[in-house]
Protein backbone atom coordinates (compact mmCIF):
# COMPACT_ATOMS: atom_id res chain seq x y z
CA UNK A 1 0.00 0.00 0.00
CA UNK A 2 2.93 2.33 0.44
CA UNK A 3 2.58 5.77 1.98
CA UNK A 4 -0.43 6.88 -0.04
CA UNK A 5 -3.62 7.38 1.96
CA UNK A 6 -6.86 6.96 0.04
CA UNK A 7 -9.94 9.06 0.85
CA UNK A 8 -11.48 6.09 2.67
CA UNK A 9 -8.35 5.40 4.72
CA UNK A 10 -8.01 9.14 5.47
CA UNK A 11 -11.60 9.20 6.74
CA UNK A 12 -10.96 6.20 8.98
CA UNK A 13 -7.63 7.68 10.12
CA UNK A 14 -9.23 11.01 11.12
CA UNK A 15 -12.09 9.51 13.08
CA UNK A 16 -14.55 8.80 10.28
CA UNK A 17 -15.39 12.41 9.38
CA UNK A 18 -17.27 11.24 6.29
CA UNK A 19 -19.82 9.55 8.55
CA UNK A 20 -20.60 12.76 10.47
CA UNK A 21 -23.57 14.87 9.48
CA UNK A 22 -24.81 18.21 10.84
CA UNK A 23 -28.54 18.41 11.59
CA UNK A 24 -30.75 21.18 13.00
CA UNK A 25 -31.89 20.74 16.62
CA UNK A 26 -34.80 22.26 18.45
CA UNK A 27 -33.77 23.99 21.67
CA UNK A 28 -35.53 21.33 23.77
CA UNK A 29 -33.56 18.58 21.97
CA UNK A 30 -30.27 20.35 22.60
CA UNK A 31 -31.14 21.02 26.24
CA UNK A 32 -32.00 17.36 26.82
CA UNK A 33 -28.56 16.41 25.46
CA UNK A 34 -26.87 19.13 27.57
CA UNK A 35 -28.63 17.88 30.71
CA UNK A 36 -27.44 14.35 30.04
CA UNK A 37 -23.85 14.98 28.90
CA UNK A 38 -22.45 18.42 29.81
CA UNK A 39 -19.80 18.41 32.56
CA UNK A 40 -20.39 21.84 34.10
CA UNK A 41 -23.29 23.71 32.47
CA UNK A 42 -27.05 23.44 32.57
CA UNK A 43 -29.53 23.99 29.75
CA UNK A 44 -29.56 27.26 27.79
CA UNK A 45 -32.49 29.64 27.95
CA UNK A 46 -32.51 30.76 24.32
CA UNK A 47 -30.62 30.59 21.02
CA UNK A 48 -30.38 31.88 17.48
CA UNK A 49 -29.99 28.28 16.28
CA UNK A 50 -28.87 24.88 17.53
CA UNK A 51 -27.18 22.10 15.59
CA UNK A 52 -26.36 18.50 16.26
CA UNK A 53 -23.90 16.01 14.85
CA UNK A 54 -25.15 12.57 13.85
CA UNK A 55 -22.87 9.56 13.46
CA UNK A 56 -24.36 6.32 12.14
CA UNK A 57 -27.87 7.64 12.82
CA UNK A 58 -27.13 8.53 16.46
CA UNK A 59 -26.98 12.03 17.94
CA UNK A 60 -23.51 12.32 19.47
CA UNK A 61 -23.19 16.07 20.05
CA UNK A 62 -24.83 19.45 19.88
CA UNK A 63 -24.16 23.16 19.96
CA UNK A 64 -26.29 26.16 20.84
CA UNK A 65 -25.42 29.40 19.08
CA UNK A 66 -26.92 32.65 20.30
CA UNK A 67 -26.34 36.29 20.89
CA UNK A 68 -23.26 37.25 22.90
CA UNK A 69 -23.64 37.11 26.68
CA UNK A 70 -21.63 40.34 27.13
CA UNK A 71 -24.21 43.08 26.65
CA UNK A 72 -21.80 45.54 25.03
CA UNK A 73 -20.93 43.14 22.19
CA UNK A 74 -22.80 43.93 18.95
CA UNK A 75 -25.38 41.12 18.67
CA UNK A 76 -26.08 41.99 15.03
CA UNK A 77 -22.49 41.21 14.03
CA UNK A 78 -21.30 38.63 16.56
CA UNK A 79 -22.59 35.15 17.42
CA UNK A 80 -21.59 33.14 20.48
CA UNK A 81 -21.48 29.38 20.94
CA UNK A 82 -23.15 29.22 24.35
CA UNK A 83 -23.10 25.42 24.74
CA UNK A 84 -21.17 22.69 23.00
CA UNK A 85 -21.49 19.12 24.22
CA UNK A 86 -20.70 15.64 22.94
CA UNK A 87 -20.83 12.09 24.17
CA UNK A 88 -17.07 11.80 23.56
CA UNK A 89 -17.24 10.90 19.86
CA UNK A 90 -13.88 11.65 18.26
CA UNK A 91 -13.76 14.93 16.28
CA UNK A 92 -17.38 15.83 17.07
CA UNK A 93 -16.41 19.06 18.89
CA UNK A 94 -14.29 20.34 15.99
CA UNK A 95 -17.01 19.35 13.53
CA UNK A 96 -19.62 21.34 15.49
CA UNK A 97 -17.41 24.44 15.93
CA UNK A 98 -16.60 24.48 12.20
CA UNK A 99 -20.27 24.02 11.24
CA UNK A 100 -21.41 26.78 13.62
CA UNK A 101 -18.91 29.17 12.00
CA UNK A 102 -20.01 28.22 8.46
CA UNK A 103 -23.67 28.73 9.33
CA UNK A 104 -22.92 32.04 11.04
CA UNK A 105 -21.04 33.25 7.97
CA UNK A 106 -23.95 32.25 5.70
CA UNK A 107 -26.30 34.21 7.96
CA UNK A 108 -24.15 37.32 7.50
CA UNK A 109 -22.42 37.55 10.88
CA UNK A 110 -18.90 38.98 11.01
CA UNK A 111 -17.52 37.03 13.97
CA UNK A 112 -18.28 34.01 16.14
CA UNK A 113 -16.91 33.50 19.65
CA UNK A 114 -17.07 31.17 22.62
CA UNK A 115 -15.68 30.85 26.12
CA UNK A 116 -14.14 27.68 27.58
CA UNK A 117 -12.68 26.96 31.00
CA UNK A 118 -9.03 27.88 31.37
CA UNK A 119 -8.35 24.25 32.32
CA UNK A 120 -9.50 23.08 28.85
CA UNK A 121 -7.00 22.79 25.99
CA UNK A 122 -8.93 24.42 23.14
CA UNK A 123 -7.61 21.78 20.72
CA UNK A 124 -11.01 21.40 19.02
CA UNK A 125 -11.26 25.15 18.50
CA UNK A 126 -7.73 25.36 17.13
CA UNK A 127 -8.44 22.41 14.81
CA UNK A 128 -11.48 24.18 13.38
CA UNK A 129 -9.62 27.44 12.69
CA UNK A 130 -10.53 29.51 15.75
CA UNK A 131 -8.00 31.70 17.60
CA UNK A 132 -7.43 32.33 21.29
CA UNK A 133 -8.35 35.96 21.86
CA UNK A 134 -7.95 36.48 25.63
CA UNK A 135 -8.20 34.95 29.10
CA UNK A 136 -10.57 36.38 31.68
CA UNK A 137 -9.87 36.75 35.38
CA UNK A 138 -12.97 34.74 36.30
CA UNK A 139 -15.71 35.67 38.74
CA UNK A 140 -19.21 36.95 38.03
CA UNK A 141 -20.06 40.65 37.78
CA UNK A 142 -23.82 39.93 37.71
CA UNK A 143 -24.03 38.90 41.37
CA UNK A 144 -23.65 42.49 42.53
CA UNK A 145 -25.79 44.24 39.93
CA UNK A 146 -28.43 41.51 39.40
CA UNK A 147 -28.58 39.11 42.35
CA UNK A 148 -31.58 37.27 40.86
CA UNK A 149 -29.59 36.06 37.83
CA UNK A 150 -28.44 32.47 37.36
CA UNK A 151 -25.71 31.46 39.78
CA UNK A 152 -24.79 28.10 38.22
CA UNK A 153 -21.94 29.25 35.96
CA UNK A 154 -18.31 28.30 36.66
CA UNK A 155 -16.44 31.21 38.29
CA UNK A 156 -12.91 30.19 37.22
CA UNK A 157 -10.85 32.01 34.55
CA UNK A 158 -12.09 31.39 30.99
CA UNK A 159 -10.48 31.49 27.56
CA UNK A 160 -12.20 33.55 24.87
CA UNK A 161 -11.86 32.03 21.40
CA UNK A 162 -13.14 33.58 18.18
CA UNK A 163 -13.19 33.26 14.41
CA UNK A 164 -13.48 36.06 11.88
CA UNK A 165 -16.27 35.28 9.42
CA UNK A 166 -15.65 38.07 6.87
Amino acid sequence: MGGRITARRRSEHYGGLRKMKIVPLELRELNAFVSEHHRHHKAVQGHRFSIGVIVDGKLCGGASVGRPVARLTNAKEVLEVTRLVTDGTKNACSFLYAAAARIGKELGYRKIQTFILDSETGVSLRASGWSLESISAGGDWTRVSKPDRRQDQPQCPKQKWSKDLT
